[in-house]
């Protein structure tokens, strides 16, 4: 039975990160997406906050009254830092989107020896190394390769839109091994920063997450040891596609909750602009009808954080979860982009004050969640898979 009442230790560590948010985000939010730059002093805080504070003794406490709950804790986590700055929140030092891998995939030695580093008390990233020009979300066509020579593995691609890319200590790439495997040749390895071969090309100019640094990454006869290869885990000649989507079901729901918290920040802040700011003399049936879309606004953000809630938690326990982390990525994603719309429109006639500065902020920030970990177009495929399996869906 599905129960989603928070234990206590789970609500400590939403309410720390809302904290955190108000204090160290929201303050610098429109600063960092003005010059697209985040400072250093943040950098430190979050890694204090997060990896020695009380955050983390939370997490701690949590996981010893539930046997495994990151993906739950993670995604309530997410959404309050998304109502801070959702830029901000994807920059915080961590493993970030290589942990998903490297603990799915990876042997405890792996585990070890590419995660420990992480509790070093200095600052280090992560990053997940997927995405292809020209490919999309069409994992099955990879085209970056990985050759077996000896006791080294020579990686040659491009990959782009990686998030943290130039800044991350190592970085999780998947490549197949024979690209007339298709699927099947799809293999996950950690290229260290530093590596021969590994380049940093352009960082991308955005017209949301500003502040988030989104990098191409260009692998030539780049050559990392033969344990570099995450495949601890399963043997089956399908185990790298198998991580590959392992990765996007454990992600999605945290994309979807970071789209539910910069919806529920654009809906909160709208009403307040509605509350303390609506010019005099407005129509009073206007009024009344921006007030029941705000009060269906209330439902739908409801509904989707339940959504993503459901998806993390069959993730934590190990229930296949593709279907619902696709819905509830397509769905917050849908969302955000309507809530932060609405919040344009509705404060068109007030001034450029800060609350309508934040929700054109919000309303650029929102684009890329229908974007990024899949389209929504690829949501809706893998739904109808899951919901039709005996129909052979392209």
């Amino acid at each position: 039975m599905i129960d989603f009442t928070l234990s206590k230790s789970q609500g400590a560590a939403r309410d720390y990160a809302h904290q955190v948010a108000m204090e160290e985000m929201r303050p610098i939010s429109l600063e960092c997406d003005r010059t697209e730059k985040i400072p250093d002093s943040f950098f430190w805080n979050m890694q204090r906050r997060f990896w020695a504070g009380a955050a983390g003794q939370a997490r701690m406490q949590a996981q010893e009254e539930e046997e495994k709950q990151d993906n739950v804790l993670s995604i309530l986590s997410q959404e309050e830092m998304a109502w801070g700055d959702a830029a901000l929140s994807t920059a915080i030092p961590g493993p970030g989107l290589a942990a998903p891998p490297i603990l799915s995939q990876g042997t405890p030695e792996q585990q070890m020896k590419f995660l420990g580093p992480y509790m070093d008390g200095q600052l280090h990233w992560g990053a997940l190394a997927l995405t292809e020009p020209g490919i999309g979300s069409d994992v099955a066509g990879m085209s970056t390769t990985a050759v077996l020579e000896g006791d080294e593995w020579v990686l040659n691609g491009h990959k782009h839109y990686i998030t943290n890319g130039a800044r991350a200590d190592l970085v999780v790439t998947f490549a197949t091994i024979d690209k007339n495997l298709g699927r099947e040749g799809i293999r996950p390895f950690v290229v260290p920063q530093g590596t021969p071969g590994f380049v940093v090309g352009r960082i991308e100019e955005k017209m949301g997450l500003r502040a988030s640094q989104t990098a191409e990454l260009i692998f030539e006869n780049c050559r990392i040891p033969k344990d570099h290869l995450l495949s601890g885990r399963e043997s089956s000649k399908k185990a790298g596609f198998k991580a590959a989507m392992g990765t996007l079901d454990a992600t999605r729901p945290m994309v979807g909750a970071l789209a539910v918290g910069i919806a529920r920040a654009a809906y909160e802040t709208t009403c307040q602009w509605v509350q303390q700011e609506l010019p005099k003399g407005f129509p009073s049936h206007k009024r009344r009808e921006i007030e029941q879309e705000l009060e269906e606004t209330r439902q739908e953000l409801e509904m989707a954080r339940l959504l993503v809630w459901r998806a993390a938690w069959m993730a934590d326990r190990r229930i296949p979860n593709s279907k619902e982390a696709s819905i509830c990525k397509a769905y917050a994603g849908g969302l955000v982009m309507k809530v932060t719309a609405a919040g344009v429109r509705i404060t068109a006639p007030g001034e450029n004050s800060e609350s309508r500065q934040l929700l054109q902020k919000w309303f650029r920030d929102a684009k890329v969640f229908d974007i990024f970990e899949g389209t929504a177009q690829i949501q809706r495929l893998v739904i109808a898979r899951r919901l039709f399996p005996e129909v052979d869906i392209p």
